[in-house]
């Protein structure tokens, strides 16, 4: 589904970025993780075009990123609040997104009516512009904006930041669901490492932009990458 091939990215002649191959399948929850300055939001920024590779490729479904717009129509994300349009209400947004992604009022309505619990009654019929929502419901909004349209690929970063234990648990459900029911390819960036546990069946470890560990999710792993985050782990 996606495929990167000796990628990198560099500033001032400094990589932050350097991966050489790394293939993610169709259907497969995948997690990203390192410390601050790992590469994480670089990766996910060059697969939706935001950046430039200094060198290298990825491809979407066989379409190079770079250089075609093919990719979009089956695939979506939310990477933080810059993809948010302040002064709309979540509702005027929510329809803007759908109206991008060929979905009317009504297939936009019955989407939203399967999360009133994620939006906890914050979000919903409030009058308010998103801007003025707190961070964590803005990111609510984010996330579900993401669903629409029914994407093939969805990319989230650090989704649960900023979200209280009850949105958490009901986001990780959600992931899950995404996956493995409904076959959807979902890439999860996170600094929390039981939550990427959780939801993801393969972990990729990024350090200065290196891939150093690619993990098959199992009951050991939790434990293992906090060993190699703690620096604990034999080597």
């Amino acid at each position: 589904m996606i495929t990167t091939t000796n990628l990198s990215k560099a500033y001032n002649n400094i990589k932050v970025l350097n991966i050489e191959n790394l293939d993610i399948p169709k259907g497969q929850s995948f997690g990203l993780v390192g410390n601050n300055g790992a590469g994480k939001t670089t990766f996910f920024s060059l697969l939706l075009d935001l950046i430039q590779p200094t060198s290298g490729h990825i491809k979407n479904k066989n379409i190079l990123v770079n250089e075609s717009e093919d990719w979009k129509p089956f695939t979506s994300s939310f990477i933080d609040e810059s993809f948010l349009i302040g002064y709309l209400t979540a509702e005027e947004y929510f329809y803007f997104i759908g109206e991008l992604r060929g979905q009317n009022k009504s297939d936009v309505d019955s989407l939203l009516a399967q999360f009133e619990d994620f939006f906890h009654d914050e979000i919903l019929g409030k009058k308010k512009y998103l801007r003025d929502l707190s961070k964590g419901n803005q990111k609510k909004a984010g996330i579900v904006a993401a669903l629409i349209g029914n994407p093939e690929v969805i990319i989230l970063d650090e989704p649960f930041a900023n979200l209280d234990p009850t949105t958490q648990i009901r986001l990780k459900q959600i992931l899950k669901n995404l996956a493995q029911k409904q076959g959807v390819t979902v890439l999860v960036s996170s600094h929390d490492l039981m939550h990427v546990t959780d939801v993801c069946e393969r972990i990729v470890v990024l350090e200065k932009g290196e891939i150093v560990k690619d993990i098959q999710t199992s009951e050991a792993t939790l434990k293992e990458l906090e060993a190699h985050f703690s620096g604990t782990e034999v080597v």
